[in-house]
């Protein structure tokens, strides 16, 4: 009985695994279509939340640096009794003005005046544009033509 049940089964083929036909292997196009199109969803919903992320750590650091500079502008001013002008620049705080006695810099630790997170130099003015400031030290933030509602000044 146990010889007839696999005699059988040898003639319907039911205990060998099936060999799939060339035709079936892959994957469908509306299989595809479907995976690119869950993808494309997926990076239109993740990426404008990361550039918005983005944008806003290098706010936070040009913030952090104008009031790293500042601090450093106080130590030069507590030197040399005034802070540097405009046309001097934060120049002055790498390289020793002209006729400048108590200059005791650099008071950056590079030989370069540092820039701001998009790699553009800082906009130094003194004295002040604002009343109740001493100078202005600001970053055009991301917008390069510097229009005065996207700067990013010292307090």
């Amino acid at each position: 009985m146990k010889t007839r049940f696999l005699e059988a089964l040898n003639r319907l083929h039911l205990h060998r695994p099936r060999m799939r036909n060339t035709r079936d292997a892959g994957f469908t196009l509306l299989e595809i279509l479907v995976v690119v199109t869950i993808i494309g969803l997926l990076i239109g919903l993740v990426a404008p939340a990361a550039l918005r992320q983005l944008g806003g750590a290098r706010t936070s650091i040009a913030k952090q640096s104008i009031e790293r500079l500042g601090l450093v502008l106080d130590l030069y001013n507590l030197d040399m009794g005034s802070y540097p002008t405009t046309d001097q620049g934060l120049e002055a705080l790498v390289k020793k003005p002209t006729a400048a006695a108590n200059w005791n810099g650099p008071y950056l630790k590079s030989e370069a005046v540092p820039l701001d997170p998009w790699n553009q130099p800082y906009l130094y003015r003194s004295p002040s544009d604002r009343p109740g400031h001493a100078y202005d030290l600001c970053s055009r933030g991301g917008n390069a033509d510097g229009g005065r509602q996207t700067l990013l000044c010292n307090p």
